[in-house]
């Protein structure tokens, strides 16, 4: 029989006593928690523990007698030995921390009068091995299920999980120290004094208040949403394409997960909370640091002096590359008729533009004074307006791009369907397939004709769509980057990856074993220590869920709408979370 006893660093000083803790149902083990010390009433000490099984619901019993020897108690341990017929169980353990020693001895009496000697040699059967574990850690600490795994509760608990457990659900037993005037003294990890703030305190008691004043505000925001006016299609539309809306919608979801004044049910609810309270913090200042720069030095009226003519000068440049289109690009031999038809077409968008642009010039210094004020709400939702300026900034290269795609896709399935024809096939719409087919020669002629016709205008098309195409990356390309800088500040769980650097115990991944002493007749000693989690196990766990700003489409079916001509919207958002 291998007996595991886990018992506390700070209990080992501690004077001569009863051991609480408790025996680990299918496990050969105990745990340790405290010690009660001498003078104390055996009756006492079970309505205690009583009280303290029904507050905690852990089976804490008294395991056996620790013994430190001193002067004028010599017969101390006969007496702790004879408590066993008061305090029955199957097992009592007796602890003697001997003078000289480095680490205690171990005597384990059995209800059918077997004693089992730390280092008997006649029975090498019977083993005892003292684990020493570090009670603060351990009981502040989160042990997570290996390999990214779920802790499914309806599972029967390992052994070392259980002794992580019965440490964080025995709290109850640590409220007393050596300066309540209790019926007994105890020694713990909080034996000396519990340990607390009162600035922690204070903002426990002051969050209460604060979460129902932010809970009574988020209602009112989300009745002003929910009104019929914002309701309207044109309201509704134009707020789902604008990324600051959906990231303020964002932002309003997590203050109502953390305004809730119920207390978190569990670690990862508190994990869950205190990440995004860390997050919403950090956004915040990082926002007014930008509105102090921003508003310093009157840099805001000199970027409204530099919008206009970088906005001039990019329509000069497109300009420009039209001009190039219409001509001979690179050498190749455009149709001529097309080249000059769509090269004015887009130069007359280019001219609204820019009238559209020295229209709104008076008014742009005012425009940017107020779209920096939105800092205040944030660095995520500054980068979110940066975001659909440029959007607006870009609209005509946007409208490029439709039109050159749409013309493209156009001339795309035009060629597919004639080749078909060619082939004597068709598409049958309601099966969903290529169906064969008989033409007359009229049918035959005028395909032909229509082939010819596409094929031969298609590179003329093909250059348009690709300029356009790349102009139009390019823009989507840095709205990617505002919107993986805004999901990741929204989704890095800041709390714990300051955990995992300050106190990398509270996240604990596994424990390791350290042996303290090993002598023949005596008990081996181990030292278990915590091993805490990775800094990529911390992201995998507690990772704020965010909205994904683009679809989570492969590069092939990217490169396959690029090549057909399918538009790419940057703006479908999913209806799920994503992590």
């Amino acid at each position: 029989m291998l007996l595991k006893i886990f018992f506390p660093q700070c209990c080992k000083g501690a004077d001569s006593g009863l051991l609480i803790g408790r025996w680990l149902p299918g496990h050969n083990s105990a745990v340790v928690l405290a010690v009660i010390h001498f003078p104390f009433i055996p009756g006492q000490v079970k309505q205690y523990l009583s009280q303290l099984q029904s507050l905690t619901q852990v089976d804490l019993t008294v395991l056996g007698s620790w013994c430190k020897p001193s002067e004028g108690q010599e017969g101390v341990q006969s007496f702790l030995k004879d408590l066993s017929t008061i305090f029955p169980h199957g097992r009592w353990l007796q602890l003697s921390n001997e003078k000289g020693k480095k680490c205690f001895s171990c005597q384990v009496n059995c209800r059918d009068g077997k004693v089992i000697e730390s280092g008997d040699k006649e029975d090498q059967g019977d083993q005892v091995i003292c684990i020493h574990y570090d009670q603060c850690k351990v009981m502040l600490s989160q042990l997570h299920p290996a390999q990214g795994g779920i802790l499914n509760p309806k599972t029967e608990l390992s052994e070392l999980r259980l002794v992580f457990q019965t440490v964080s659900q025995s709290q109850a037993l640590f409220y007393i120290d050596k300066y309540d005037e209790g019926p007994f003294k105890l020694t713990h990890w909080q034996s000396e004094g519990r340990e607390g703030s009162i600035l922690v305190e204070l903002s426990k008691q002051a969050s209460v208040p604060v979460c129902l004043v932010l809970a009574w505000l988020l209602s009112i925001w989300y009745w002003v949403c929910k009104s019929r006016i914002l309701n309207l299609w044109p309201m509704r539309f134009v707020s789902s394409k604008l990324y600051s809306c959906i990231q303020l919608s964002h932002r309003a979801e997590h203050l109502q997960t953390i305004s809730m004044p119920r207390k978190a049910e569990d670690h990862t609810e508190f994990m869950r909370k205190a990440n995004i309270f860390v997050s919403f913090l950090v956004d915040m200042a990082l926002g007014l640091l930008l509105i102090s720069w921003l508003y310093r030095e009157n840099r805001i009226r000199r970027l409204a002096d530099t919008l206009v003519p970088v906005a001039d000068h990019i329509a000069e440049d497109l300009q420009e590359l039209l001009k190039w289109l219409m001509g001979a690009p690179a050498g190749l031999k455009m149709n001529r008729a097309l080249d000059q038809v769509l090269g004015r077409f887009f130069l007359y968008h280019i001219h609204l533009w820019i009238s559209y642009i020295h229209l709104l010039s008076p008014f742009i210094g005012m425009i940017l004074w107020y779209v920096g004020l939105s800092a205040c709400l944030g660095l995520t939702f500054a980068l979110s307006v940066l975001s659909d300026i440029v959007a607006l900034l870009t609209f005509h290269i946007y409208c490029f791009y439709v039109y050159g795609a749409r013309l493209y896709c156009l001339k795309i399935y035009g060629l597919t369907s004639l080749w078909q024809l060619f082939r004597g096939k068709k598409w049958n719409v309601l099966r969903q397939r290529v169906d064969s087919c008989s033409y007359d020669p009229d049918q035959l002629f005028i395909g032909t004709l229509l082939f010819t016709i596409l094929f031969f205008l298609l590179p003329t098309t093909v250059l348009y769509y690709l300029v356009f195409t790349l102009l139009r990356l390019l823009v989507v390309l840095f709205q990617g980057l505002l919107h993986l800088c805004v999901d990741f500040i929204n989704s890095f769980p800041l709390f714990a990856m300051g955990l995992r650097i300050c106190r990398s115990y509270r996240l604990a991944a596994g424990v390791k074993f350290r042996v303290l002493e090993q002598e023949p007749e005596r008990p081996l000693h181990l030292l278990m220590e915590i091993n805490p989690l990775t800094y990529s196990a911390v992201l995998q766990w507690y990772r704020t869920l965010t909205y994904s700003c683009y679809p989570k489409d492969s590069w092939g079916v990217l490169c396959k709408n690029l090549f057909i001509g399918e538009l790419i919207y940057p703006w479908k958002h999913k209806n799920i979370k994503t992590d």
